[in-house]
């Protein structure tokens, strides 16, 4: 199972989100720190769901960390968050 289909299904069975993008920036940064070979390194997760209503950004990014620890400790070098309530 490759690491964007990781990051879409955990994040969904966490959140239920009412929209969720992940995107695969790993090309823009080839040759830069924590790439490898085969991608799957750079992420930007678009995500909104009622369960970050009325939290703060600190906070509804470390719940979504929380629930990719496993990702951003085997592969996923970096994560760029775009995350909202509804």
């Amino acid at each position: 199972m490759s690491f964007k289909t990781r990051i879409e299904e955990k994040l969904t069975a966490a959140f239920q989100p009412a929209s969720l993008e992940v995107i695969d920036e790993s090309a823009d940064h080839a040759g830069h720190g924590g790439w490898r070979e085969g991608g799957e390194t750079h992420f930007r997760v678009r995500i909104a769901a009622s369960a970050f209503t009325g939290k703060s950004r600190v906070d509804t990014h470390r719940a979504i960390n929380e629930t990719l620890s496993a990702e951003l400790g085997e592969r996923v070098h970096a994560l760029a968050i775009e995350a909202k309530g509804l």
